[in-house]
Order: structure tokens, then sequence, then C-alpha cells
């Protein structure tokens, strides 16, 4: 009997979802009386809800919608990705976790770039810096508002209630609840819901393993046979993209999960120093658990179109979409949707707490030196404003470039990796490090990344052009930072940088 109602059903999961996001931000407004409350949550955040915002804004859109594509269309490649962000995320707590918690403390920081300046004493850091995270947010963002209006579309379509309704509709609608949530209730509004969202998604992720399994007879060696005879290559370790790219990917992504602004200031929030050692267990067990809905929604949506029981798919961002549509119980659905978009929800809030704080607080401090008056009622502005700009930039990618959703996330994550990696991981855990190092690294990367997105560049080999980026500005800082005399730190900067 539910089974007729399929789609009303998945479609009440997701009004119930958007309904309870309105509802959180008008509590959480309650909360948000001061700039601090609106980007770092007060700094009084425990470890669990860390935990759970990190895994859960490391995958979000990128990984529910993006992943699944990537599967369908690359085949194995793309899991060259998700099995080097666990590896970041423990970098990230064994480098640079307690470092940034102490140096937030001690200064008094709201955003990576006041650390950056601390730790290099130098306003043209904080800039560039800013600056970065400023690009890097148009571009993942974009990811989140574009995954949105996609999975969205899919469910009003199937209903048929409305008729046909265009992306553009469905991401006017999800984008107008997603800036509520941000501007009403900021960073708040958006970890405490990552526990409830993260439990589902981690959940959802075991079921679906389980639900994609009993799709054939002989599970996944079916699935794998019938990869195999379409493209062998697909199947492989490699994929499609080969080994020297995905090497690439792995490199960036293993990486660059040290510098993503919107996972590293969420360690600034947390209200100890020890919280680290339940923090990092918590947030790999589950991002692994979620990361299966990444694989295997992938593998049988590619697995039941080559086998002539699902009609090919539009575009491969339709892949979860399509699965969550047609081959899982109704409440289980609209659950994952639901969940799907509390994770966009989360990390797009997230991006919109960072970008805001470069535009309101780090760029103006950075050049006039002092931030903005009534800085909490700007930041609601430009999250606005940025949520505005994002969602076009979404629309030119998907209707102009044909970008898919993780490959424009791909981009994001590796403008932030190539700009920050070296000044951040690198940095706070060598002294020699010099501004003009810092400086020249983020100039460069960040000239590489957009020459090449900017003018489709094509790398041989399937080399991704991020990799190229953050070698280089690696190289260069480095190199820099030996030729230079080593800089005279500040007392309370160098005792962190001794632990």
């Amino acid at each position: 009997m539910i089974e007729a109602w399929r789609n009303p059903v998945i479609l009440m999961f997701l009004i119930l979802y958007l309904g309870m996001c309105i509802g959180v931000g008008m509590w959480a407004m309650h909360k948000t009386r001061s700039t601090r409350d609106f980007f770092m949550a007060g700094r009084a955040v425990g470890p669990m809800v860390i935990a759970f915002a990190i895994f859960s804004s490391t995958l979000s859109g990128f990984g529910f919608v993006g992943g699944p594509g990537l599967i369908y269309s690359m085949g194995m490649s793309s899991m060259w990705m998700v099995i080097p962000s666990t590896i970041g995320t423990t970098l990230i707590f064994f480098l640079i976790s307690k470092r940034i918690r102490l140096i937030a403390e001690l200064r008094d920081c709201i955003s990576l770039p006041d650390i950056v300046a601390a730790r290099y004493n130098s306003d043209s850091a904080r800039l560039l810096s800013a600056v970065a995270i400023l690009l890097g947010v148009l571009g993942y963002l974009a990811v989140q508002i574009l995954a949105m209006a996609v999975v969205m579309q899919s469910i009003i379509n199937n209903v048929g209630w409305f008729g046909q309704v265009n992306l553009l509709f469905c991401m006017v609608i999800s984008s107008t609840v997603l800036i509520f949530y941000c501007v009403t209730g900021g960073i708040i509004a958006s970890v405490y819901t990552d526990v409830v969202q993260g439990l589902v998604m981690a959940m959802a992720g075991i079921l679906i393993l389980v639900t994609a399994y009993m799709l054939f007879e002989n599970g996944y060696v079916d699935m794998s046979r019938l990869m195999y005879a379409d493209d062998p290559a697909s199947i492989g370790p490699f994929g499609t993209q080969g080994m020297i790219g995905c090497l690439s990917w792995y490199f960036v992504f293993g990486l660059g999960a040290a510098a993503q602004p919107h996972i590293i200031t969420k360690l600034m929030m947390t209200r100890e120093l020890k919280d680290t050692r339940i923090i990092l267990p918590a947030s790999i067990l589950g991002y692994s658990l979620s990361a299966l809905l990444w694989l295997f929604i992938g593998l049988v949506m590619r697995s039941v179109v080559l086998a002539g029981t699902h009609a090919p798919l539009e575009a491969p961002d339709m892949a979860a979409a399509e699965f969550l549509q047609y081959y899982v119980h109704p409440v289980l659905a609209g659950v994952v949707f639901a969940a799907l978009f509390a994770a966009i929800m989360s990390t797009a809030d997230g991006f919109l707490n960072v970008g805001a704080a470069a535009i309101i607080h780090d760029i103006p401090i950075a050049v006039r030196g002092h931030g903005v008056k009534n800085e909490l009622f700007w930041a609601r502005v430009v999250t606005i404003l940025l949520a505005i700009v994002a969602a076009g930039f979404a629309l030119f990618s998907f209707y102009i470039n044909e970008r898919l959703v993780a490959i424009l996330g791909v981009f994001g994550w590796a403008t932030f990796a190539a700009a920050l990696v070296p000044v951040v991981a690198l940095g706070l855990n060598w002294k020699r490090a010099t501004p003009l190092a810092a400086c020249t690294a983020i100039l460069v990367s960040l000239l590489v990344n957009l020459s090449l997105e900017i003018f489709a560049i094509k790398i041989p080999w399937g080399i991704h052009g991020g990799f190229i980026a953050l070698l280089l500005s690696l190289l260069i800082f480095i190199f820099i930072s030996l030729l230079q005399t080593q800089p005279k730190l500040a007392e309370d900067i160098d005792a962190i940088l001794e632990i």
C-alpha cells in the first residue's frame, strides 16, 4: 500500500525537514547574540557535536549527489577521493588541531585568516588567505545549492502534483530556506542539527549497503560482471580516470583535508583541548559508514542501466535521486533524502559562515586595521548576498559549462588545498616558515588554479589541476622559507609551535 504513495511520502519527509530547518533557525536566533556566536557558536560545543559536524560537512552534497554521479560515470576512480579524506582527517588532528585551538583561545580568533595572521604576524597573509577562502567558497557553495536543486526537482517531478518544475524554481525554494536557516541561526543552527543528520547518514549508509546487495541475485558479483563487460577499466582499482589521475586526487584529497576552512574552523569551537580524543575516532567512523552511500548507489545505478532494467540517466548527478526513488523502501528513501538535505544545509551554512567572515571581518581588518561596525548585522547581509552569487554560479556551471556536482566540488576542495595546506598544515609545524613564503604560495596557487579552470587547460594522464597547484605552492613555500632568515615569533605563538 505504502509503495503506491512512495513519492508523496518522500516529499512529506522533505517538507518536514525544511520546516524543521526554519524552526531550528528561529531557535538558534535567540542564542546568536554576537559575532562570536554567529561564527564560533560561542566556543562551547561538545565533542560529539563537533565530530558529527566534521564528517557530515565533509560529505554533504558533494558526497551524496556528486559521489554516486562520479561512480556512475567513471567507475571506481572517485574512491581515490573518499579513502584519502579519512587520512586527511587524521592529519588535521595530529598536525594542527591543538595549535589552532590554542591560538584561537589566546588571540580570540573567530576565523581561519585570524589564525594565519597570528601565526605569521602579517595582514597580507590574512588578506590573501581570506581571498582564497572566498574563491573556494563560491565553488563549493555552488555544489551544495546545485545538489539541493537537483534532488528537489527529482522529488517534485516524480510526485506529479505540480507538473514538471524546472531547476531554477527548485533552486529558489531550497535557497530561500537555506538563507533563512543560515541568517537567523549562524553556525549554531548548523552544528546542533549535525548530530541528528550524522546519525541518520551513518545508519542510512549501512541500510543502503544491504539494499544494494539484494537488488541482484549474486549481489556485487553480478554488478562487477556487468561493469566489466561494458568497460573493464571502470571496475578496476583506478576506474576510467587512470592511475596517474587517481593518484593526483589522492594527493589533493589526502593533504587537502587539512586545509578545508569549513572543517578546520569547527576545531576552534570545542570547549576543551582534550575533546579531540573523542572527535577524531567518532568523525572517522561516521564518515566511513556514510561514505557507503557514495560507493554503492553509484555502483547499483550503473549496473541496473547496463542490465537494461533502468533507463540511462539524463545526467550522472541524478544517480542518488533515481536510486532512492525506485529501489529502496519509501520511508527509508524519505529519511535519506531528509538526511541529504540536512547535510547540504549544514555544509552550506559552514561555507556561508567562513565566506561572510572573510568579507566582513578578515578583509576589512587586513586593509583598514579594523572590522566593520555592527559585524553581526553585516554578517547576515553578506550571507544573503553570498548565497545569491553562489546560486548564480551554480546555474552557470550547470547550464552553460555543463559541470557535474562533484567536479565543482573538486575545484572548491582543490582551491582550499593548494592555497592553505602550506600556510596552515606546514606553517603551524615549522617555525622557519616566513610571511613572504605564505603570501607567495597562496598567490601562486590561486593563479594556477584559476588559470587552469578559466582557460580549460587539460593536463595529460588525467592529472587534476589542483594537484599541480598544490605541488607548486608547497615547493615555493618551502624554497622561499629556506632562502630567508628564520622569523622571530611572538612568545605565545613560539610556545604553541613547540607543543
